[in-house]
């Protein structure tokens, strides 16, 4: 897998260390997080968790490294605890049932953004073609930059879990058509899990390892929460 360079990750990890400086430092208590459970319907009664607020526009946030994928040198090697290894072509991917959705967007530098529309292939397909094996219990995501990020399979197995290629761009008030997910967006191919914070849901996604034991990833091993529940406020460690 290729590798985040220090120059291009230096900017992002100094500015997320200071937030999670200033969020361990908070005695408000707004930041912490909790120890209650949170349903489906628990967190559709509260839309917008604790600690976030709405934006009509859409950050971008990476590491200052964004691969060179296109449809034509884009694949997704999927591999691990699974009966069906598999690495899939654009043209293999795109012939997968395809799904679309409206979700929210949570992302834990405080920022949320409601109704956004994804398409794609939602990973319980996915799931079901490569045959996870009883031993499976996470999946750890690679990006094309090196990025990893880990996440329990149970999970992922939700139907709104996608692996997206397309999106509706809404930028204060401003809708696109149904377009490729620009690469400054995280395309060709990415992740979306809207129950979780967006760190949890790859940008650039080219591989799936399913593993039998945990393996945090980049932001879980420089003090990023390992699970990342927006409603119980489960941003770092």
């Amino acid at each position: 897998m290729p590798q985040i360079t220090p120059e291009g990750a230096a900017k992002m990890i100094e500015a997320k260390r200071r937030l999670l400086e200033r969020f361990r430092a908070d005695e408000s208590g707004k930041f912490q997080p909790t120890t209650l459970q949170t349903t489906p319907a628990e967190r559709e009664s509260k839309r917008l968790p604790d600690g976030q607020h709405l934006t009509k526009g859409f950050p971008i946030l990476d590491l200052g490294v964004r691969p060179e994928l296109t449809p034509h040198n884009w694949t997704l090697r999927i591999w691990g605890e699974v009966e069906n290894p598999v690495e899939l072509s654009w043209d293999n991917f795109k012939s997968l049932p395809r799904a679309r959705q409206t979700t929210d967007f949570h992302c834990v530098t405080t920022w949320s953004k409601y109704d956004v529309d994804w398409g794609g292939v939602r990973f319980s397909d996915l799931a079901a073609l490569v045959m996870p094996k009883m031993e499976a219990k996470f999946v750890i995501q690679h990006g094309g930059e090196g990025y990893t990020t880990n996440t329990p399979l149970e999970e992922l197995m939700d139907s709104d879990v996608l692996i997206a290629d397309e999106m509706i761009l809404d930028i204060n008030g401003e809708r696109s058509d149904w377009i490729p997910i620009p690469r400054e967006r995280g395309g060709p191919v990415r992740l979306i899990v809207p129950k979780l914070y967006a760190w949890k849901a790859s940008k650039f996604l080219i591989g799936l390892h399913f593993s039998s034991h945990d393996a945090p990833g980049f932001w879980e091993e420089r003090g990023y929460n390992n699970h990342a529940d927006p409603w119980r406020n489960e941003r770092y460690s």
